[in-house]
């Protein structure tokens, strides 16, 4: 049976490819060799009947994925900042819980709900270990930035906030400043969100006990895994 983030996933990927000329907007994944499906989304996908009937008799390419950043060395192309697989499933699936909530944007509680519907980083078995479970950050994100309309339906794909593009820049320049080579992972995307304390994001982790303690262990984790195997 496929797990939600495999159905997720699947969803994700069903909607990309079924429109042959979709322009993706700069709040999503950039698919950088045409028409062709993530290896990352593949993988989250993997044993998920519905994406394996979509993907019967199809070669799908491999690609490299880049997430939005305002970081100019990276936009420009100067320098290449490689993403996990986990944190571009995380992204995604981010976007998804957005419009679960129905909200009209993905911002920091998404990219939050993103990496715990994600479940295998490092970042999420950490909030995990803690008590911070998917159904807390819900509950937290409607408390903090309250319910949307009944009625109300999110775009396809809802844009970053400022606090989400500011939580992927952190991630992205962190990255860089560390020297080390190696993808920027779940982990440094979890720090991100925590290093900006006005976002909804940091707001709900705090409220559950999430503290610079625990932001110290992760960022630890984080700078050991450059010099294993990428998370």
């Amino acid at each position: 049976m496929a797990t939600a983030a495999q159905a997720a996933a699947a969803a994700f990927i069903s909607f990309l490819s079924s429109s042959p000329h979709h322009n993706t907007p700069t709040s999503s994944v950039s698919f950088l060799a045409g028409r062709v499906l993530p290896a990352s989304l593949r993988a989250a996908a993997a044993g998920s009947p519905t994406f394996a009937s979509r993907c019967r008799g199809r070669s799908v390419a491999a690609i490299v994925a880049q997430l939005p950043t305002a970081n100019p060395e990276v936009a420009s192309g100067e320098k290449k900042i490689r993403w996990s697989s986990r944190a571009v499933r995380s992204f995604a699936m981010a976007e998804l819980e957005a419009r679960k909530m129905r909200y009209p944007t993905t911002g920091t509680e998404g990219l939050l709900m993103g990496i715990l519907v994600e479940g295998t980083s490092d970042a999420a078995k950490l909030l995990r270990a803690n008590g911070i479970t998917l159904l807390n950050v819900r509950e937290e994100a409607a408390n903090v930035l309250g319910k949307s309309e009944m009625f109300y339906f999110s775009p396809m794909q809802p844009p970053l906030t400022e606090a989400a593009l500011r939580a992927l820049d952190w991630a992205v320049n962190e990255k860089l400043k560390s020297g080390d080579d190696g993808e920027v992972t779940a982990n440094h995307l979890l720090l991100g969100i925590w290093s900006d304390k006005e976002s909804a994001g940091h707001k709900i982790l705090a409220s559950l006990a999430f503290d610079d303690e625990k932001a110290n262990s992760l960022a630890k984790t984080a700078g050991e895994e450059a010099a294993t195997s990428p998370r």
